[in-house]
């Protein structure tokens, strides 16, 4: 089967014309099996040359997913697997990239917890837990994760805490202080930095707060109770906030 002509296309990709068919080929396998040069092929090889043009169909296809976002070793195994690609081309592909180093979970751990050191308020603990849904090796993350000091996690999570302070100050402070540590739990921070966090806020009481919610629901809920049942209803609300107001 002979070669006729070739014509170059994007991502190392040539369009072979033969005397009886046309192929899309890799510059990859026309490298190797010396198109360029013979000009002629047997029927025997085109099996062989299709095994190994889908190869580096895999392979580039891997490699330009990792190239526009850094993958871990079971991202781009999932990745290959939803495209659909047979798992005797997924192994072989992903050990090249490898020895390559184009993937590496370790550095992908290192690139991830700075991300997210960066651009949110995560404390350790969920960004460890997000990192272990893409399957790296914990031992590694343990180790990484250690980046993330006191000091960093004191300020980040002193933000979260400054910032629920200020926008729940109708709140009481017991009702405000379990918010907060709720918040910050879920942020992935451990109860020895919410407990430092916290001794630098006053949940005291506000008597002057107290008063201003009392006069508030007051005039709200006199246009539907009265007497005692206005006053029930007044002190459930401000129980709800944590507020105790006794004139």
């Amino acid at each position: 089967m002979k070669v006729l002509k070739y014509k170059k296309l994007k991502n190392n990709r040539y369009k072979v014309y033969f005397d009886e068919m046309e192929l899309t080929l890799y510059e990859d396998v026309i490298l190797k099996y010396g198109l360029l040069i013979k000009k002629e092929i047997d029927h025997k090889d085109l099996d062989e040359i299709s095994k190994d043009n889908t190869y580096y169909e895999v392979y580039y296809t891997a490699l330009n997913s990792i190239n526009a976002h850094f993958k871990s070793v079971y991202d781009t195994k999932e990745y290959l697997k939803d495209k659909g690609y047979p798992y005797e081309m997924i192994d072989p592909v992903v050990e090249k990239l490898l020895k390559q180093g184009y993937l590496n979970d370790s550095m992908f751990i290192k690139s991830f917890i700075n991300h997210k050191m960066i651009t949110t308020n995560y404390g350790p603990r969920r960004i460890v837990r997000d990192l272990m849904e893409h399957k790296v090796p914990e031992s590694i993350v343990e180790e990484e994760i250690s980046v993330f000091d006191e000091d960093m996690q004191m300020e980040k999570a002193n933000k979260i805490a400054s910032r629920f302070y200020k926008t729940n100050h109708t709140r009481g402070g017991n009702v405000l202080k379990q918010k907060i540590t709720n918040d910050l739990v879920q942020y992935g921070y451990d109860m020895s930095i919410i407990n430092k966090v916290l001794a630098e806020y006053d949940f005291s009481n506000d008597a002057d707060l107290a008063k201003k919610e009392y006069d508030k629901l007051y005039r709200k809920l006199s246009r539907k109770y009265e007497g005692k049942e206005l006053e029930l209803k007044i002190r459930e609300k401000m129980y709800q906030k944590g507020l105790k107001y006794e004139e």
